[in-house]
């Protein structure tokens, strides 16, 4: 028998594009032969990951920068043009926005399946509706887009990652960066930052944190961002540890994830990519957005929330005008989550 061929359409962002591989997986495993659309932001996540038997792009990112709208319009039509050979006998909208719409409505799919959740006109693009995948706050991204797999009559009570493997000059390259790290103690990476400013916590919240996990002594730590995180990075750890903020791509970061024992970090892409590996316990600090939606799953993780104090909003600029949210939760609800799981095996 033939295998039905899906296209997902999740073009971005990071966390989002891995909270979709567990749907691409349970496609995979039940025959289908599953192709991916997706933008820059996602594509090292999915080209050469064995949840997919095909990667098609879109560079969006570079559309936004180019000055040639035309030029961009022609390379848009031949990506349409490829995908509309593939023959696609169903189209499943993960992105459910306006970006999305689009890819849907010239695909060329059989089936084109929408959830009733769909915003900026987005469900127009569907010939098929479902019911809305979420609502509010509930479930958790993966879960809700699992719920795709289960109106095409799937099983989805096994949630299974999958990443590509790893490069060996990547490793080699991350042998270097911890070639003089303490391997004695459990190992732990600190992310403090991320993308909105009504993610971020407090800074000086991060400086205490730090200063009573440097006085326990019970971890290797090390820190890691952007080249532009480098001044937070040295205000709350006063420069007392290893700081490779800057100095990874994402092939390099997943490799050192991998290697981590314990990962701190906010409602960020790290965050998202450390679950991704797999292998490390993680406390995640969400501030006005919901963990509900966006935190690890499993056992071994713990997100630690504001939502006592107005959060989460899930907004990007604060309604109130305050950040109230960003100082909250306490040091010590943080520092009491890291005990917590420190000894779970």
């Amino acid at each position: 028998m033939k295998k039905q061929k899906v296209l997902i359409i999740r073009l971005s962002a990071m966390g989002d594009v891995i909270f979709t591989i567990p749907l691409a997986n349970c496609l995979k495993e039940n025959g289908y032969e599953v192709t991916w659309l997706v933008s820059e932001k996602g594509y090292s996540l999915v080209k050469n990951n064995p949840c997919v038997d095909k990667v098609i792009l879109a560079p969006i990112e570079k559309w936004k920068k180019n000055k040639t709208p035309f030029k961009n319009f022609l390379e848009y039509l031949s990506i349409i043009k490829e995908i509309r050979k593939e023959k696609f006998d169903i189209a499943l909208d993960i992105q459910l926005i306006l970006k999305s719409l689009v890819w849907m409505l010239f695909c060329g799919a059989k089936r084109r399946i929408v959830a009733k959740n769909a915003r900026e006109g987005a469900i127009l693009g569907g010939n098929e509706i479902i019911p809305k995948t979420r609502i509010g706050n509930f479930p958790h991204a993966t879960i809700s887009y699992l719920k795709y797999a289960q109106y095409l009559g799937l099983n989805t009570e096994k949630i299974k990652m999958s990443l590509p493997e790893t490069s060996p000059e990547t490793k080699e390259k991350i042998n270097e960066l911890l070639k003089d790290i303490d391997k004695s103690k459990p190992l732990m990476l600190i992310a403090p930052a991320t993308t909105w400013v009504t993610k971020h916590w407090n800074k000086d919240n991060w400086k205490k944190l730090i200063e009573k996990l440097s006085q326990d002594n019970d971890f290797s730590i090390i820190f890691t961002g952007m080249e532009s995180d480098k001044e937070l990075i040295s205000y709350i750890s006063q420069d007392k540890f290893p700081n490779f903020a800057g100095k990874t791509n994402l092939e390099e970061l997943r490799e050192l994830l991998s290697r981590m024992d314990m990962v701190l970090s906010m409602d960020s892409g790290t965050t998202h990519l450390a679950w991704g590996v797999q292998n490390p316990k993680i406390v995640s600090i969400f501030c006005a957005t919901p963990d509900t939606l966006y935190a690890p799953v499993g056992e071994k993780y713990i997100s630690v929330s504001a939502k006592d104090y107005c959060a989460p909003c899930h907004r990007k600029k604060c309604p109130k005008g305050t950040n109230l949210c960003t100082n909250y939760p306490t040091v010590d609800d943080v520092y009491n989550a890291i005990q917590k799981l420190k000894n779970y095996s």
